[in-house]
């Protein structure tokens, strides 16, 4: 990667994955240090039938206090958050979470695309949006919402991809800024982080 095209100032990350996501996202977030400023907001695809237990795991793993998304709670900087299962996450304009049981998107309930389409109306230019592996292709249209509002879009590179489905749905739509492995997803979040300093 080059850095022939200037960072923007980036107020929050959301990151969206399905089959091979929690590998994914442990390679991205595990490496990051406490105190690392961004808000990063999650949807990964699970079976439905039991509770999530991502919150707990990636707290152990990652330097950031995790949490799962809840209804009408304010986002905080540098909190690493999941959608819960079963419900649909979306960003208000007034930064805080909304959760609704509204009809299932590619199969998904939370969707990718609920999440990306509600953080671009929200943060517009100043939002950074990752899809990474997954078997369906939720998040392609939600990716192309964040850079039409001028936001920062990312894609695994379907070669890396456990599962290339997801990442190469995105890229049927349209280009994204950058197309990236894992280890330099996670290189690039922590310099928009410094930017964002």
């Amino acid at each position: 990667m080059n850095g022939a095209t200037a960072l923007p100032s980036i107020e929050a990350i959301v990151i969206g994955a399905s089959a091979g996501g929690v590998e994914a996202l442990l390679n991205i977030l595990g490496p990051l240090r406490e105190g690392f400023s961004l808000p990063i907001i999650v949807v990964l695809h699970l079976p439905n039938e039991r509770r999530s237990q991502l919150a707990q795991v990636f707290s152990r793993r990652v330097a950031l206090p995790v949490l799962e998304a809840s209804d009408k709670t304010s986002i905080e900087a540098g909190t690493l958050y999941f959608a819960a299962p079963g419900y649909h996450l979306s960003v208000e304009q007034d930064r805080s979470f909304s959760l609704s049981l509204e009809d299932r998107v590619h199969y998904s309930r939370p969707a990718i695309d609920y999440l990306f389409e509600s953080a671009a109306d929200a943060y517009g230019s100043r939002l950074a949006a990752v899809l990474l592996t997954g078997a369906n292709r939720d998040g392609a249209f939600g990716l192309a919402q964040v850079k039409r509002h001028g936001g920062l879009t990312i894609v695994q590179d379907p070669n890396e991809a456990q599962v290339a489905t997801m990442p190469q749905a995105a890229l049927d739509i349209q280009q994204p800024d950058r197309i990236l492995s894992i280890n330099d997803i996670g290189r690039l979040l922590v310099e928009l982080e410094q930017i964002a300093c």
